[in-house]
């Protein structure tokens, strides 16, 4: 029986909200915002840091560490080490703690490269949420306000995560391989939970 969910996502597609509410349903535990600030404890860095550098590659976290030493936000400066803290280091701490939640099992786990570590778990359900453009992009521009281009945050968030599964997996995140179930989010996010539950063969605690 399969006791976790992994939820792969194109940025605005509602993924992460199907994600809580399976998890909701289920009444098994979330492992999203918390994972990001998990690493950063493992770590030793700033949770500024860490959210910065989720699901990104090295350009991310570099650009990052040097506007750092060049004078900005020099209260966080001290905490970064460039010597022990890079792309590769973040990723495998963060491999560590996908596995661990997937070892105790009832959890729901958003993207991270975790249908990539999981895809051997036998207990694992991966799925991909897909979303009509029009949808995404006003999901967006609700979330990051008007005076957003949403357009470009959506082609930047998704050639991030695709360069971060490229980078540490070797996979193309778009792979329908990779997964149990596709689905598109037009469908409706409730509707997108329910049939999660059913293809997985899952009993809902919460109605």
């Amino acid at each position: 029986m399969f006791n976790v969910i992994t939820i792969s996502r194109e940025y605005g597609s509602g993924g992460g909200t199907i994600a809580e509410m399976l998890a909701r349903r289920l009444d098994w535990k979330l492992v999203d915002k918390s994972l990001v600030t998990e690493v950063a404890r493992r770590a030793q860095v700033n949770p500024e840091i860490a959210a910065r550098f989720d699901e990104s590659v090295d350009y991310w976290f570099h650009k990052l560490v040097k506007g750092l030493w060049q004078g900005g936000y020099e209260g966080l400066a001290t905490t970064v080490d460039t010597a022990t803290v890079d792309s590769e280091n973040m990723m495998e701490i963060g491999r560590e703690i996908i596995r661990e939640a997937a070892s105790l099992g009832q959890c729901v786990i958003v993207g991270r490269g975790s249908q990539c570590i999981l895809r051997c778990h036998k207990n694992a359900f991966h799925v991909s949420v897909f979303g009509p453009e029009h949808e995404k992009l006003q999901r967006i521009q609700a979330r990051l306000g008007p005076g957003v281009d949403a357009a470009r945050a959506m082609d930047e968030a998704n050639r991030r995560r695709a360069a971060y599964i490229r980078s540490f997996f070797g996979e193309d995140w778009k792979d329908r391989r990779l997964y149990h179930l596709v689905i598109s989010s037009s469908l409706g996010l409730e509707t997108v939970t329910d049939t999660i539950i059913c293809a997985a063969g899952l009993t809902p605690k919460i109605s």
